[in-house]
C-alpha cells in the first residue's frame, strides 16, 4: 500500500516525510523548491566521458573500418584471379603468335606435300589429268583456308607476321598455277604472265598476279575473243544460258548507265571498266574477276569473288569464299537477293545452294592492320533492295550487242 502513495523524492514536499516515510525523513536532506527545475536539467544533460575515452572508441572503430576494407579488398583480388583463370582456360590454343606459326607452317608443309605428290602422279601416269585436276583444287581450297586463317588471326599478329604468311601464301599460289599450267592446262583464261600463242575458243581472258604481299595483289586482266557485252550506254541487256552453255565464260566491258541480266549458269565472269551500270546474274561455277568499275550495283552468286579498283559500289553476294577487294573504297555488302524461275535448281547444281554469309567477311587485301578497313562496309537491313525478280525479262540481243572481239 505504500507503493501506491509515493511520491518523486524530487517532487515531494519534505513535511510529508516523516507522515508517509518515517525512515526516509531522517536520512534525506530537503531540497529547496527553487533549485529543483536546476537539478532537472542537470539530470537531463548527456553524460560526458573523458577524453581519454573518445579516443578509445574512435581507434575502435578506425580498426574495424581497416579491417573490413582489408576483407573487401582481398575478395576483389580472388575475383580478379579468378576471371583470368577463366578467360585463359576459355581462350584458343592457337591465340599466339608460335602456336600460329605451327599451324601455318604445318599447312604450307602440307601443300607442298600435295603438290609434290600431284608431280609424282602425273609422271607415273600420263592419263590422269582429271584426277590431277582434282587434286589441285583441293590444293587451292586449302591455300584459301590460310589465307582466312591469317585474316582471322591478324588482330593479334605482328604486322610483320602478316606480310611474311601472306608472301607464303603468294609462293604457294604461283607454284599451284604453274603446276597447273604444266599437269592440267585448261583453256579457259592463263595466270602467266604473257599470253599464249595458242588459245583455245573458250578462252576469255588474260590475267597476270602479283601476289607479292609488300604490295598486295593487283588483278590485271584483258578480256579477249570471247561472248560478252561490250562497248554500249543506256541498254538494257538479257541473256539466258542454256545447259549447253554453262561450260563457257562471259565478260562484260566498258558499259555506261547499263541494266544487264545473265539468267542460268555460266563458267566464268569478267567484268571490266563500268560506270553507273547495274549487274545481276545466276550462279557462276568459277570465279568472277571485277576492275574499274563505279557507281555500280551488282548481285552475284559464285564460289569465288575478286573486286580490284571499285568506287562506290553495292554488292549483293552469295559466295561459297571469302570476297576479296582490292584498291577499293565505298564499297557496300549485302546477301544475293535475286529471283527467276529454275533460280533454285541453278544454284543447286552450282553447289551454291547454302547461304554461307560470307558476303559480310570481307578480306581487304591492301589493309593489313588488326582494325575494320575503312574501304568497305556492311548495308544495313533497313537498306536492303527487295527481291529482284527477273523471270519476265526475255532475251533480245543481236550480233551487236553479243561481241566476240
Amino acid at each position: 500500500m505504500i507503493s501506491s502513495f509515493a511520491f518523486p523524492l524530487s517532487k515531494a514536499s519534505p513535511s510529508l516525510y516523516p507522515r508517509f516515510y518515517p525512515a526516509v525523513a531522517e536520512r534525506v536532506v530537503p531540497v529547496p523548491a527553487a533549485n529543483s527545475c536546476e537539478m532537472e536539467k542537470e539530470l537531463q544533460k548527456p553524460i560526458e566521458l573523458p577524453v581519454e575515452t573518445h579516443g578509445l572508441v574512435a581507434e575502435k572503430k578506425h580498426s574495424a573500418m581497416l579491417e573490413r576494407l582489408s576483407i573487401l579488398h582481398q575478395s576483389r583480388l580472388q575475383q580478379s584471379a579468378a576471371r583470368r583463370s577463366a578467360v585463359d582456360s576459355s581462350s584458343p590454343s592457337f591465340e599466339s603468335i608460335q602456336s600460329f606459326l605451327v599451324l601455318f607452317g604445318n599447312a604450307k608443309r602440307s601443300v607442298e606435300g600435295d603438290l609434290h605428290q600431284c608431280r609424282a602422279l602425273a609422271a607415273s601416269n600420263s592419263e590422269a589429268k582429271s584426277q590431277i585436276k582434282l587434286e589441285l583444287d583441293k590444293i587451292s581450297a586449302a591455300i584459301s583456308d590460310m589465307e582466312n586463317l591469317v585474316a582471322e588471326q591478324s588482330y593479334f599478329l605482328p604486322p610483320y607476321e602478316v606480310r611474311s604468311s601472306l608472301d607464303v601464301i603468294g609462293e604457294l599460289k604461283e607454284m599451284v598455277e604453274s603446276a597447273s599450267a604444266e599437269l592440267a592446262p585448261r583453256k579457259r583464261f592463263s595466270f602467266k604472265n604473257k599470253a599464249s600463242s595458242k588459245m583455245g575458243t573458250g578462252v576469255l581472258a588474260e590475267m597476270a598476279v602479283d601476289n607479292k604481299v609488300s604490295n598486295a595483289a593487283k588483278l590485271h586482266f584483258v578480256p579477249c575473243d570471247s561472248p560478252g557485252f561490250r562497248n554500249m550506254q543506256n541498254e538494257v541487256l538479257v541473256k539466258r544460258f542454256r545447259v549447253s552453255e554453262s561450260e563457257g565464260e562471259f565478260s562484260v566491258t566498258d558499259l555506261d548507265s547499263c541494266d544487264v541480266y545473265l539468267k542460268g549458269r555460266l563458267r566464268a565472269l569478267f567484268i571490266h571498266r563500268l560506270k553507273n551500270c547495274r549487274i545481276f546474274t545466276g550462279p557462276v561455277l568459277g570465279s568472277i574477276l571485277m576492275e574499274e568499275v563505279t557507281g555500280c550495283l551488282f548481285m552475284l552468286s559464285s564460289h569465288q569473288i575478286r573486286i580490284h579498283q571499285a568506287r562506290n559500289c553495292d554488292f549483293y553476294l552469295r559466295v561459297r569464299s571469302r570476297p576479296i577487294v582490292e584498291d577499293c573504297s565505298g564499297v557496300r555488302f549485302a546477301p544475293y537477293r535475286l529471283f527467276y524461275e529454275g533460280i533454285d535448281k541453278d544454284l543447286s547444281d552450282s553447289g551454291l545452294e547454302e547461304e554461307t554469309g560470307n558476303w559480310a567477311n570481307v578480306d581487304d587485301f591492301l589493309w593489313l592492320r588488326a582494325l575494320q578497313s575503312p574501304n568497305w562496309s556492311l548495308i544495313s537491313e533497313e537498306e536492303f533492295l527487295d527481291v529482284q525478280d527477273i523471270s519476265e525479262l526475255e532475251e533480245k540481243i543481236d550480233e551487236k550487242q553479243l561481241c566476240l572481239e
